[in-house]
């Protein structure tokens, strides 16, 4: 049986996670069709800047048709004993919609440019209303980082 490290503290657990939030490049995403559809899950790579997480996939892919017609999305960042889970809201973003510093920064941190690639692609806007994160069961309790979009942990 392994050691369980002790639990983190809020305050602590917040900098682990906006540390992840900038340095992970990977996130698994998941959504669903309107009116119970069916749920999709595809890995993508995200770029994370001013507070909001930002996706991109081909317009015609099931995972963007759901974002357009929901908005709702969960993403999750790392493995099973050091998890970050984000419930958020997007907003599609077509390529005249997004900056091109922002298009060239996403392309930089993910190593992935949408518009060097044929077919038609969307950019999505994820804001954050739910983040938790936990490692272990001892975390479970305190694992809510922000609700309704605001931070619970003070810095």
């Amino acid at each position: 049986m392994t050691q369980v490290a002790p639990a983190r503290s809020a305050k602590q657990r917040k900098q682990d996670t906006l540390a992840r939030l900038e340095t992970d490049i990977d996130a698994w995403v998941a959504t669903a069709g309107p009116e119970g559809g069916r749920p999709h899950l595809m890995p993508l790579s995200f770029l994370w800047q001013d507070g909001s997480v930002y996706v991109s996939t081909r317009a015609t892919n099931p995972l963007a048709r759901n974002l357009v017609a929901t908005g709702k999305v969960q993403l999750t960042l790392g493995n099973t004993r050091d998890v970050v889970r984000i419930e958020g809201e997007s907003e599609a973003l077509g390529e005249d919609e997004i900056s091109p510093a922002l298009a060239d920064e996403f392309a930089v941190r993910t190593d992935f440019d949408p518009r060097a690639i044929d077919g038609r692609y969307l950019y999505f806007r994820i804001r954050p209303l739910l983040i938790q994160a936990w490692r272990e069961v001892n975390e479970l309790a305190g694992r809510d980082l922000m609700r309704d979009g605001a931070w619970l942990a003070t810095d």
